[in-house]
Parts: structure tokens; sequence; C-alpha cells
């Protein structure tokens, strides 16, 4: 990520959602210390994703059903699959499977996280001004840990762009050389699905920050050059993806 092309991305974010830009920096110096002894490299990232299909799970209310529909095709394993935070859960839930890198802010359930970093899932862990206390009492409870910020990068913890865990996800598969990108359970819309965050203070902050994940994803998608598909049941259209069923994104893995 060309630093210079996010700041005014984050401008705009601060500035609507009343964020302070000192506490995220704060949360930035506090991860790369809780990461001693912990991190990964992106370079360990890299190798994983490098020239494979990547499928990115949102926690939109679509995802059980998507989740459903990609197992029947017989595709959840033809994926390196990225959850955002609470689909870890849903994953494990519906498929019984553990996805190989979770993306968080650690908002999630997060007795799932650390069940699925312990049976082998990257954790690329994002420190922001609201969750400094989480960062606190469950980094150091992780192993195999990337950790990313929205402002100036530091010592093991990087920024790659993007602002939601979902959008992040995808910002990160591109970063590090994914063959194609598909989505699914990134509704987008104005239904909070129920592998969200467990407690949603402000609705209307929760819908911005949607609207922001969905504008970042059409800002990326015609900076790189990569297949990028969305087998979201329903929701948003978000340009730049196409709609895929399943069963028609195979002839593209």
């Amino acid at each position: 990520m060309n630093l210079e092309e996010w700041w005014p991305w984050y401008d705009k974010i601060v500035s609507s959602l009343n964020f302070s830009r000192s506490e995220d920096q704060r949360a930035t110096d506090i991860l790369s210390e809780l990461l001693q002894g912990r991190f990964i490299e992106p370079s360990e990232i890299r190798t994983l994703i490098h020239s494979e299909p990547v499928l990115v799970l949102g926690a939109g209310p679509s995802l059980e059903r998507d989740i459903h529909s990609i197992k029947g095709a017989g595709l959840l394993d033809k994926f390196i699959i990225i959850t955002a935070d609470g689909a870890t859960t849903a994953l494990l839930e519906v498929a019984n499977k553990v996805p190989q890198l979770i993306v968080t802010d650690l908002d999630g359930r997060f007795q799932d996280l650390l069940s699925a970093n312990q049976k082998g899932s990257f954790m690329v862990v994002h420190g922001h001004g609201d969750n400094i206390p989480k960062l606190q009492e469950y980094v150091p409870k992780l192993t195999r840990v990337l950790g990313t910020t929205q402002v100036r990068p530091k010592e093991r913890v990087y920024n790659f762009g993007g602002f939601t865990d979902g959008d992040r996800a995808v910002f990160l598969a591109a970063e590090m050389g994914a063959k194609i990108i598909a989505l699914a359970g990134m509704d987008l819309g104005k239904i909070i699905g129920k592998y969200s965050k467990a407690y949603v203070r402000s609705p209307e902050k929760k819908f911005l920050k949607l609207k922001f994940c969905k504008e970042l994803l059409e800002w990326l998608a015609l900076r790189i050059d990569v297949g990028l598909y969305n087998l979201t049941w329903q929701g948003e259209k978000i340009k730049g993806f196409k709609d895929l069923t399943p069963k028609n994104i195979a002839q593209f893995l």
C-alpha cells in the first residue's frame, strides 16, 4: 500500500466517525510491544497466499447460506480462506473448518478465535483506539500474529490499507499476490449479521463503517489487476466485483 494514497481515506474516516488519531497511534505502539515473541513476518502470509485463490468471509447475514452453498459445491478446500473476525465462528459451526487466516480487531467471540489459532490459523490483529484493552488482554494468548494498523506502521505492525475487518482482509489478499479474490457473507447492507459484533452500540455508526467498506473495496478494484468475484447471496452490489454463484466460480480456480 502506498500510504500517500491511504491517508486521504484515513482523514475521511477519522472525520466521519470522530476517531482519535493519537489513540490509534497509541494502540499501534502497544500492539508492537505485545507482539514481541509471537509475531510472524508478512513473507509467511505471502508464501501462503501468492498465486492462490482466496475466499474472504465477512460476517453479514448471508454468511451461513453462503458457506453451505460453497461447501455444497465442493469448493471450500479449493480456496485459501480468510475470515473477518466473527465469520470465524460461522465457519467453525457450519463447516467444522478453521480458516488459514483470521483478520480481526478482536470484537468476535474470542474463544473461537483462540481455538482456530491453536489449530493453525494465522492471526492478523488490528490495533485502533477503541480496542486497546482487548489487545492487552487477548494478544498475549495468541501465536503466529501479524499486526496491522490504520496509522503509521511500527515494528511488527503494518499498514496494508483498509478499514473494517472485511475490506482489510481483501486489501491484505491483494497485497500478498492472490490469484483471485472471492467474497462471501459481505452483504454490506442495513441488516447486521448474527456473526457480526455481539453488541452494536450505534447501528448508525456500524452502517457508516459498512459504507466505507464498500467504497474502499470499489476503490481497490480500480487499482489492481486481479479477478474479483462476489458469491454473497444477497446484499449490496460492489462495483468491480463480478457476481457469481459458487458453482460458476469453479472455472476460475
